[in-house]
């Protein structure tokens, strides 16, 4: 009886709240952030410059039958929210609900202010309710690599989904730790300049830009138009959010003759010296013949990449047993995602030696019936650029802790020898030459500066036939510079 009579008492308790927050007592204003409220934590560039922090919002709603004079709660409230009397009148009268929101996500200050207001006017039926969210100060500035956040301010995509778990400090009392990044805002801001006059001036669906330091494997800029605007998620198509140079694999073309020729080379297969006869094409033993993009002549490992010959590399080709050749193609990480940091790698396409044909050595010598992402080739170039020692990429350079008191390395993997260090000199020297009058880089040049370059262009599968387009092409550019003492490496694609 005792117990019953406890939960009736409790339950009028209830009804006769409820009912006095329906008939339209004062509602809840701004209270301040709970502490339990968690703060994810920021990204940063390399020097400490914001790219994504966490801020205080608000959103404004409306419960209908709180208002008391709507005329009054319009022209009080509608200079503070930047919208006319009329508009919140209409919005409120139109609304087929009894609750509604005004504005979402207005900032701190002026939720203060509005909250004030209501408390002063005994304004009754608007509520003032604190939110975090994510802002992006950079707005489009690299917007791929870091992600933004949904709804729940958690990481959808980019570094943001990657590193969720570390930014939303779940783990830690709700205080989310710090990722910097490798990235260099003034780096990335002149590859996006260069990135969107290239696609004016060419008229491409989509330009990739890409700066590494290869001593270090760090990603100083990644830049990829189509882009967009985290902070407006909503304008945004899934074109515009690809992460290009991590998630899409393509055919390299004669860009990845730098790194057959170094794996033919160093097997022994062939040597600096070894000649080869280019007169147009490539004729096999067995199997259709390959045409060349011009008459060649003579050339021997130094002219194929200078003059980008295919049949060279073809021929080239035919020295080593398709066993060997592969395992060198992995080595330097095709057919494997680098582990860069960001999500939705791709590994590529390099099928194993024993699915290959008659004709797959000889085209993947000279960079067809392979796919690659961009980070592949920029770790393969380190192994060019380091004497032949491959490092792998990373976009992360470390965590800093909620407290700021431990600053945590993070790395992306190991060092390790491909080539020796004559096979890369070799191949560093063929591309100086490759970027001066005589070779298909010679656009490349920039005034004294030493610079080494291999070019490429690749045919793309039209989707409707399945064959290759005759009218899209993929035009790429792998450069070192300065091409003796390596300090900066870049990739761009059309």
């Amino acid at each position: 009886m005792v117990v019953f009579s406890f939960f009736s008492i409790f339950l009028l308790y209830l009804l006769i709240h409820y009912a006095v927050l329906m008939l339209g007592n004062d509602q809840p204003t701004l209270p301040r952030l709970p502490v339990s409220m968690p703060e994810r934590g920021a990204i940063l560039d390399r020097n400490g410059r914001y790219l994504a922090l966490q801020i205080r919002f608000a959103d404004v709603s409306v419960w209908r039958p709180s208002i008391t004079d709507i005329d009054f709660l319009s022209n009080e409230i509608s200079t503070i929210l930047d919208m006319t009397p009329l508009e919140i009148r209409s919005r409120i009268n139109a609304s087929e609900s009894n609750f509604l929101y005004l504005r979402r996500q207005i900032d701190d200050s002026t939720a203060r202010r509005l909250s004030a207001l209501l408390e002063e006017k005994k304004i009754r039926g608007v509520m003032v309710q604190p939110i975090v969210g994510r802002v992006y100060p950079e707005r489009n500035l690299a917007s791929q690599v870091i992600g933004f956040v949904g709804d729940r301010n958690r990481g959808l995509e980019g570094i943001e989904f990657a590193f969720n778990d570390v930014l939303d400090g779940v783990d830690n009392n709700g205080k989310g730790s710090q990722v910097v990044l490798t990235i260099d805002t003034y780096v990335q801001h002149i590859l996006t300049q260069i990135a969107a006059k290239t696609m004016e001036e060419s008229g491409a669906e989509a330009v990739m830009f890409v700066a590494m330091d290869p001593r270090t494997g760090e990603i100083l800029g990644s830049a990829s138009l189509p882009d967009f605007d985290p902070n407006n998620i909503r304008a945004s198509d899934a074109a515009s959010r690809m992460n290009r140079p991590v998630i899409w694999a393509f055919e390299p073309g004669s860009t990845f003759k730098v790194f057959s020729l170094a794996a033919l080379m160093e097997s022994g297969a062939i040597s600096g010296n070894t000649t080869f006869i280019c007169n147009g094409v490539y004729t096999p033993s067995r199997g259709t013949p390959i045409n060349c993009l011009g008459n060649h002549g003579r050339v021997r490992a130094r002219e194929i990449i200078i003059h980008s010959c295919n049949a060279g590399a073809a021929y080239a080709s035919d020295n080593i047993n398709s066993s060997a050749f592969y395992q060198l193609l992995s080595n330097f990480g095709f057919g494997a995602r680098t582990g860069a940091g960001s999500p939705g790698e791709t590994a590529g396409y390099l099928v194993p030696s024993s699915n290959w044909s008659e004709r797959s050595k000889p085209t993947i010598a000279f960079g067809q019936e392979i796919a690659v992402s961009a980070y592949q080739i920029l770790q393969a170039a380190t192994a060019i650029a380091n004497d032949g020692v491959l490092v792998q990429p990373k976009i992360v350079s470390r965590i800093i802790s909620a407290d700021g008191r431990t600053e945590t390395e993070w790395s992306s993997g190991i060092s390790r020898r491909v080539v020796s260090a004559e096979t890369a000199r070799a191949m560093r020297s063929y591309m100086a030459d490759t970027a001066t009058s005589i070779g298909t880089g010679w656009r490349a040049a920039v005034g004294d500066m030493s610079l080494g370059v291999k070019t490429g262009t690749a045919q793309i599968i039209d989707p409707v036939t399945r064959r290759y387009s005759d009218t899209d092409f993929i035009a790429s550019c792998v450069a070192l510079l300065p091409a003796e003492i390596l300090r900066l490496f870049c990739i761009w694609l059309l």
